[in-house]
């Protein structure tokens, strides 16, 4: 198992923010992936995630990666854990208010784990400084991204 972890400031409100990023929207335009969830978001929902936008009515193909929200706080932290083959990702976004009442933002830490499932353990042990690399560039990747996300919610992007 590997992780990474990464922090950003951003200036706007905690709320703001958590509509941005925990919300799981029909379609992301930052990262160009469509979600389809089993109902509100919450601890349990599961969701489908497709590369592009759906067209309407149009479900994700067969053997799209399936995810579910395990745990839910609002306008504090969710975790997510996307099933993929031969892996696991698990994604955690924490925030939290920048300077009093948050004054100077949120303050929002990824979390990003990776677990092979199944395979050789040499294998995994001869790939892992690059496992590592790869998990930091997805936190890195994130955090870069995470205006972009707050200005399509808001109305700004």
């Amino acid at each position: 198992m590997t992780t990474a972890s990464g922090t950003r400031r951003v200036p706007d409100r905690r709320e703001d923010v958590w509509r941005a990023l925990a919300v799981l929207h029909p379609y992301c335009a930052v990262c160009d992936v469509s979600y389809v969830a089993d109902g509100p978001a919450g601890t349990g929902t599961t969701f489908v995630c497709a590369p592009g936008r759906l067209d309407e009515g149009r479900a994700p193909d067969e053997g799209a990666p399936k995810g579910t929200i395990v745990e839910w706080t609002p306008a504090r932290v969710v975790v997510t854990r996307l099933d993929l083959t031969p892996e696991t990702w698990t994604t955690k976004i924490e925030l939290a208010d920048a300077g009093k009442g948050g004054s100077e933002g949120t303050d929002v830490t990824i979390t990003v784990t990776h677990q092979p499932r199944g395979g050789s353990g040499l294998v995994r042990f001869v790939q892992r400084n690059a496992t590592r690399r790869m998990v930091q560039r997805t936190v890195d990747g994130e955090l870069a991204k995470l205006p972009e996300h707050i200005a399509q919610v808001d109305g700004r992007g």
